[in-house]
């Protein structure tokens, strides 16, 4: 079994990642683990890296989820996925949750450092549906629309089910 999430920031991947992974004993990557160098904000990670992370991953772990928001990674790991979920709750909601995220430690030194970049967060997901990059909806939607295997697309949070 292999699941990936994605969606938007706030949309509820990394929670309804966790509850698949606790419900069917999978592992669990969040890409941001990867993406980024640690211990640093906003500082990518080489590609090539990258790449080796996600293909160690999945070689490592004949089970797994994988959540993220980041197409390229998401259309390269489909491949050996088994079903593919987009998570699409809308705009107010990503916003919303982001309001309520607790402290992410794995990705900031401390609480006041993540509430340091809420704004800027804000401004990015707030576009989600505007922009043109590949962690937008244009390019979640494309990957979704490609992918032949099972698939399911959440429009509401509120019908999130495990």
């Amino acid at each position: 079994m292999g699941v990936l999430v994605f969606g938007n920031s706030g949309s509820g991947k990394s929670t309804y990642a966790r509850a698949i992974s606790a419900r069917h004993g999978l592992q669990h990557l969040d890409l941001d683990s990867i993406v980024w160098e640690p211990g640093q904000i906003a500082v990518q990670r080489s590609p090539a890296d990258i790449a080796d992370s996600l293909a160690d991953f999945i070689s490592r772990n004949p089970t797994w989820v994988i959540e993220g928001c980041y197409s390229e990674l998401v259309q390269s790991a489909s491949t050996h996925c088994t079903e593919l979920i987009f998570l699409n709750p809308g705009i107010e909601s990503c916003l919303a949750n982001n309001l309520r995220r607790p402290w992410e430690p794995h990705k900031y030194a401390s609480l006041d450092e993540q509430n340091s970049m809420l704004a800027n967060l804000q401004a990015w997901v707030a576009s989600y549906y505007v922009r043109d990059d590949a962690w937008s909806y244009k390019a979640h939607r494309s990957v979704f629309d490609a992918f032949t295997g099972t698939k399911l697309e959440h429009l509401e949070a509120s019908g999130y089910t495990v």
